[in-house]
């Protein structure tokens, strides 16, 4: 399947910050002229870049505008817990919503990420994670094809972890997470039940096999009021 076209406009304005075209801290131009230079809709313009504000590639600032973002202080967290076994470690209910589940071509930020090439597929699914039907988390994850081609899609959606090592016998390994803080959208605030501009804790993540191959890229936004990170060193 041919990606979407917001996709082919994340990987062009992708490139041009990689040449330089737009550098760290600069402003990029403003959603009408950049429609109008990529002949879309501003809707799929909004899209391609709201995927890049997630990759944490652009950043937008409130009544100024969107820029290409500063490197973050990162602290190391550890640990690769599943959504699912987090909430019943807290006597929650774990549940999701799957928004969309395709197979398609990745964007150059997941060829990056996977270590895949442009002619490899990927799972791409999008979910809203609850506890006790209490909507938690807005998740994006992209998986590579080839590792999930015997799985069903409910054992993907709904216990991915679980079938990975129950019935691929795949030995999962470490994660790389990234936090960050951003105001809730106004897709991410209707899925949530938040009003728009509410906190929202953003978290990326690839996460590895026992062999080092990496095998899930996440994005998720989680509703700041109802969710924290906290880590033990």
């Amino acid at each position: 399947m041919e990606s979407p076209v917001y996709i082919k406009i994340h990987n062009q304005i992708k490139r041009d910050i990689e040449a330089g075209i737009w550098k760290v801290g600069d402003r990029i131009p403003s959603e009408r002229a950049l429609s109008g230079q990529f002949g879309v809709s501003r809707m799929t313009l909004r899209q391609a870049l709201q995927t890049l504000v997630d990759e944490g590639i652009l950043e937008r600032r409130i009544g100024a505008g969107t820029y290409v973002t500063r490197q973050k202080v990162q602290e190391k967290m550890s640990g690769t817990t599943s959504f699912s076994e987090i909430m019943r470690s807290q006597g929650k209910f774990p549940s999701s919503q799957t928004i969309s589940y395709r197979t398609l071509s990745p964007s150059l930020s997941e060829q990056e990420r996977l270590q895949l090439s442009e002619t490899d597929k990927v799972v791409r699914m999008e979910r809203i994670r609850l506890a006790d039907r209490v909507p938690i988390s807005f998740e994006v994850t992209t998986i590579p094809a080839y590792l999930v081609k015997d799985f069903s899609r409910a054992e993907v959606t709904d216990s991915f972890y679980a079938t990975m090592a129950q019935k691929g016998h795949y030995e999962i390994g470490h994660a790389k997470q990234t936090v960050t803080a951003t105001l809730a959208s106004e897709n991410i605030a209707d899925y949530l039940n938040i009003k728009r501009g509410d906190a929202i804790l953003r978290l990326r993540q690839i996460t590895y096999l026992k062999d080092g191959r990496p095998f899930e890229y996440v994005r998720t936004q989680y509703a700041g009021e109802r969710f924290e990170f906290y880590l033990e060193k």
